[in-house]
């Protein structure tokens, strides 16, 4: 591959990247103007409001580029310098993974720490929503760049193979959805469940 198609190639990486990461950026600055301690439709008025800025914003930008159709050089080579950084570490996760090293698609989750982590979200509630596990994940080092393109699916999956159970009717300020519960989260897991008592071998 000559130098000039790695260049290209290390740029459309990188920006697909950044885009991604964008999008869960906005996605989980929106669904933080979600009021837990509400229900119903007054629960989503602070949702409603940031897509509204949001699209506010867009629309001032799109106004501004139009009165000065340089600002575009500008929006171009900011977003060309951050695809290119992105692109490297893309690059570097790609050789790693090709040189035997650990990939990027299996995230080091320790089932003991996403346990704490997911107590530690549920505060004095029965329960956690997995949309609200990701938002945390996606914003907190180190966490943040190997999940910056999971959707609640992906997470799900994770949180099963960790033997973490999951149900699709945890009910968090009234809205039910996929997540958590504190009572199947301290509950034994299978594994511990099977294993055979020590005092009971020790007794027999």
């Amino acid at each position: 591959m000559s130098r000039l198609a790695r260049a290209a190639g290390r740029l459309a990486d990188g920006s697909v990247t950044v885009r991604r990461r964008l999008g869960a950026r906005l996605a989980a600055w929106v669904a933080r103007g979600r009021r837990h301690d509400l229900t119903g439709w007054r629960a989503a008025l602070g949702c409603w409001l940031r897509i509204a800025i949001l699209l506010l914003g867009l629309y001032a930008l799109w106004r501004l580029v139009r009165a000065i159709p340089n600002l575009m050089w500008l929006i171009s080579a900011g977003w060309t310098i951050a695809a290119w950084r992105a692109g490297k570490a893309s690059a570097d996760a790609v050789k790693e993974e090709a040189e035997g090293g650990p990939s990027g698609a299996t995230p080091p989750l320790d089932r003991k720490a996403v346990r704490t982590l997911l107590l530690t979200l549920m505060g004095d509630g029965s329960g956690v929503h997995l949309r609200t596990v990701l938002t945390h994940l996606q914003q907190h080092p180190p966490t943040a760049a190997l999940t910056a393109a999971w959707k609640v699916p992906d997470l799900r999956a994770r949180l099963v193979a960790l033997q973490i159970p999951v149900d699709r009717g945890v009910k968090v300020a009234g809205v039910p959805t996929w997540g958590v519960r504190r009572r199947d989260l301290e509950a034994p897991s299978p594994t511990a469940a099977g294993e055979p008592s020590t005092e009971a071998s020790t007794d027999a």
